[in-house]
């Protein structure tokens, strides 16, 4: 049986819900184990790890040291040396672990991927390109494949038959590396979901005139995260973090609303791959119209607010 390793993406001591749809996705790939980077995870992670189908979880204490990718990238080879499948979450610094590991294990890489499967005994993946305009299958040639997955592309599920996942402790020996951290500065965090996680994300352009009150009043009613455009961020009405566009985070939610947004190619870029795309704008030639899949023209202060009111009724209802 194909042993597929996934990378698990923890924040604050847990695994996020990303990992456990790669867990998923494994599971139709091999048999999965999850590797997981610095101090070992507390019983209850393990045991939801168990749930997702992880037969084992890889446990390398090293790792705590190994904030730069090219370590993490050393750390990974040893722990995933019997897979065949090493997944991931398809995140920045991921996205340069996974090629600083295929130099090392000569392995086939591919980043961004919405979808993986098994075809003629070989990895296959499906990927959205050139702002999402092109649906791309990719065929991995090489005897081990790397991939990095975005999130909300499987639905995490529980394994038929699930139990607490064994843990394994794996000793590595950290290569030295040229560059060195000299101080690590946590950078406040919004609260809520992150936005590239997010299931449902509501987004604000230039339309909101800087008042996000009624995009964030949504979001969190729909149990989403808060986007904007690059006309916002730039204004400063908002942070960069919430940016959605090519030079932004990708999204690829099941819902994706964005309001007083006109559609220019760099947003597009970061969100047409989204499951069920809303738009609301007071300009009917507005581009967004042309991918969305419902369109309302109007003002987002007279159309939010109705929106908002008719799903708190229907939850009371």
């Amino acid at each position: 049986m194909t042993t597929v390793a996934v990378l698990v993406e923890a924040r604050g001591g847990e695994a996020t819900q990303p990992t456990h749809e790669a867990i998923t996705l494994a599971r139709t790939l091999g048999t999965p184990v999850a590797v997981w980077l610095g101090g070992a995870p507390d019983p209850a992670q393990n045991a939801r790890l168990g749930i997702h189908g992880a037969a084992e979880v890889r446990v390398v204490p090293a790792a705590d040291e190994a904030r730069q990718p090219a370590r993490a990238a050393a750390a990974l080879a040893v722990a995933t040396q019997d897979a065949d499948i090493v997944l991931m979450i398809s995140t920045f610094v991921n996205k340069e672990i996974a090629t600083r590991l295929a130099l090392l294990t000569g392995a086939g890489v591919v980043v961004d991927a919405a979808g993986v499967e098994l075809v003629d005994g070989h990895v296959e993946t499906l990927q959205t390109v050139f702002a999402a305009t092109w649906d791309v299958r990719t065929r991995i040639a090489a005897d081990k494949a790397i991939v990095a997955v975005r999130p909300n592309t499987t639905l995490a599920s529980p394994a038929e038959e699930t139990g607490a996942a064994t843990t394994v402790v794996v000793d590595v020996e950290l290569p030295e590396v040229a560059e060195t951290i000299v101080s690590v500065e946590p950078v406040p965090v919004s609260e809520g979901m992150p936005l590239a996680e997010a299931p449902v994300v509501v987004s604000g352009g230039r339309g909101t005139n800087g008042d996000y009150a009624l995009v964030s009043e949504l979001a969190e009613l729909l149990g989403g995260a808060v986007g904007a455009s690059r006309d916002a961020t730039d204004e400063g009405w908002i942070s960069h973090e919430h940016m959605v566009g090519q030079t932004g985070t990708t999204v690829t939610p099941a819902l994706y609303v964005a309001c007083g947004i006109s559609g220019a190619v760099h947003h597009r870029g970061g969100m047409q791959a989204s499951g069920t795309i809303v738009a609301v704008n007071i300009d009917p030639d507005a581009p967004i119209f042309e991918i969305a899949d419902f369109g309302v023209v109007g003002d987002l202060n007279d159309v939010l607010p109705q929106a908002i009111a008719r799903i708190e009724e229907h939850r009371r209802g």
